[in-house]
């Protein structure tokens, strides 16, 4: 069922569901991410991994290696790397073993560096900045698979996630029926609405109350 609702995901867009979660009261809507490499939406079921210090966690495989390794195609690596803002947390060789086995992207809530590598590898990375300063005695991996946050939302592997030029947005795996049933019906709505602007109808009478009912819980 996880690839049946990824599919499913990979058709809207993230505002569709952000809304979604909206009307059924589940925080999901990430702050502050935005693509640094190719501009491209991704969409996918989540690998996680948690970064900590490196002093604190020494290990003898590179940060994310694990994560990358398990991915099936499609899949998203979303990685949370909360301590230091001068510690990359995804560089250029992820990307290209990323690329290589066809992963939808990653989404870093910290710094990730090598964008150029990462772009021509058409590999989208999504972070809160780009930097180029390493991970080596800076930070380590200290789980993967495992429950992370991202941005104050809890994500758990097996979750889905979508990510575009407006934002990124977790869906958690228990809710990915109601959240994608209710955003297919969103997004069908709006596109009713583009296509009567588009035939003269006016923009006031296309947005009008109806509108502002559409995102109320039922």
């Amino acid at each position: 069922m996880a690839e049946d609702f990824a599919a499913r995901l990979r058709k809207l867009d993230s505002c569709a569901v952000s809304d979604s979660l909206d009307a059924l009261g589940i925080k999901g809507t990430v702050y502050g991410l935005y693509s640094t490499t190719v501009k491209r939406r991704i969409a996918g079921r989540i690998q996680t991994v948690k970064l900590g210090p490196a002093d604190s966690a020494p290990s003898k495989r590179h940060l994310c290696t694990a994560a990358v390794d398990a991915a099936q195609e499609g899949d998203v690596i979303v990685i949370e790397n909360h301590h230091r803002p001068d510690a990359a947390g995804w560089g250029g060789i992820l990307s290209t073993a990323a690329a290589y086995k066809k992963l939808s992207g990653t989404i870093v809530d910290g710094p990730a560096r090598d964008a150029d590598e990462s772009e021509e590898n058409n590999y989208p990375v999504y972070a809160r900045s780009s930097i180029a300063s390493t991970a080596r005695g800076r930070i380590a991996e200290h789980e993967w698979n495992t429950p992370i946050d991202v941005g104050g939302v809890t994500v758990k592997p097996g979750d889905l996630v979508i990510a575009d030029g407006s934002g990124v947005v977790f869906v958690p795996a228990d809710k990915a029926s109601e959240v994608l049933d209710k955003a297919e019906d969103i997004q069908a709505r709006e596109r009713a609405m583009a296509a009567a602007v588009l035939q003269g109808k006016p923009v006031s009478a296309v947005m009008g109350g109806d509108y502002e009912q559409m995102l109320l819980k039922k």
